[in-house]
């Protein structure tokens, strides 16, 4: 009897193990599964959406539109007001013919017109975000009184380089462009830049200086005369820049197109010069090819070389005034004296 109960327990503990090894054999499968189920949802979702955005043979070849000089403007200090700013983007195929910019309580917004209407959506971002986003966070066009398309977006900063995502109607896919604000295609005065430094803000007086300027932009080849004459008068400098080419038939700073003063010789130019120790833009349009076209450059103007004009003491024009007056002071003082001293006598 004693060996049946044994034989019938141990039947029934070897059961029991038998039980639980297959709920943890089908356990273990069913986790098994739904992990291979998860991933394999993820990769198609990544597929999905790598699918959603262009690549390689569907881009246009890309331009780099931010310019070593540029330094991102946000919207204080820009004036309130609307204007037409021009607007470089990364690929030509995302062709802007026109752009109002608005600024107003701290904000800009930009009303950008298209040359086309091979876009259904903008997205301010990257590919990978507008796929992820919520259609409501798209930029859907408006036709203007025309029946070009336009997009308003928003602008974080001026000369700085911006993500925005354009969804093709045609090939139903993201394309990622870089836009560009240009602060140089708005008025000099709708800039409150807090660094820069006028012939006002150094303290040169009015009168007749020279100063070293170096240009980039371009090819690298093209150069101007260092140092160059720049006349102060009511508290604004202009400079006298002498191309390295006779080629140059105008160039244009801020809205404003000056021609050259000289009809033989290197192209000279009489331009304003609207802050010193930074790069300033200056458009230059060249004859040299068989079509003229306009070159972006800089101009920058060093401070700390102003000298007055004829002095080369390398002096800042403040100081060279001073030190003539010391100069003065001192050479005709003591003759004075003397002529004081003899009518006493």
């Amino acid at each position: 009897m004693k060996k049946w109960n044994v034989g019938l327990a141990a039947g029934v503990v070897l059961a029991c193990l038998l039980a639980g090894c297959g709920k943890n054999d089908t356990t273990t499968q069913e986790t098994i599964t739904a992990a291979a189920t998860t991933e394999a949802v993820t990769t198609e979702q990544v597929a999905t959406a790598d699918a959603q955005i262009a690549t390689g043979s569907d881009l246009a070849s890309a331009s780099d539109v931010v310019e070593d000089w540029m330094v991102p403007i946000p919207a204080e200090n820009v004036a309130d007001g609307e204007y037409d700013i021009e607007v470089d983007s990364s690929s030509s195929m995302f062709n802007i013919t026109a752009c109002k910019l608005t600024v107003a309580d701290g904000k800009m917004t930009a009303v950008m017109t298209m040359g086309g209407k091979g876009y259904r959506y903008l997205y301010m971002g990257t590919g990978e975000e507008a796929v992820a986003a919520d259609e409501s966070e798209y930029i859907p066009y408006v036709e203007d009184a025309d029946g070009a398309h336009t997009f308003t977006v928003p602008v974080d900063a001026l000369d700085e380089g911006i993500a925005c995502a354009a969804f093709s109607n045609k090939k139903e896919k993201w394309y990622e462009r870089t836009l560009v604000f240009r602060s140089d295609s708005l008025p000099a005065d709708a800039i409150d830049n807090p660094s820069m430094k006028t012939a006002e803000d150094l303290g040169i007086a009015d009168g007749e200086y020279t100063v070293e300027v170096t240009l980039s932009g371009g090819s690298g080849r093209a150069t101007v005369e260092s140092p160059t004459k720049i006349k102060v008068e009511n508290g604004i400098a202009t400079a006298t820049i002498i191309m390295s080419s006779s080629n140059y038939d105008y160039v244009i700073v801020g809205e404003e197109k000056y021609l050259p003063v000289n009809t033989e010789g290197n192209s000279v130019f009489e331009i304003p010069v609207a802050e010193f120790d930074e790069p300033m833009a200056v458009t230059a349009d060249t004859t040299a090819m068989s079509v003229p076209h306009e070159i972006e450059y800089t101009l920058t103007f060093a401070s700390d070389t102003v000298t007055v004009s004829g002095s080369g003491s390398g002096m800042s024009g403040s100081v060279n005034i001073a030190l003539w007056i010391a100069v003065a002071v001192a050479v005709f003082m003591p003759v004075v004296t003397r002529m004081r001293r003899k009518e006493k006598k």
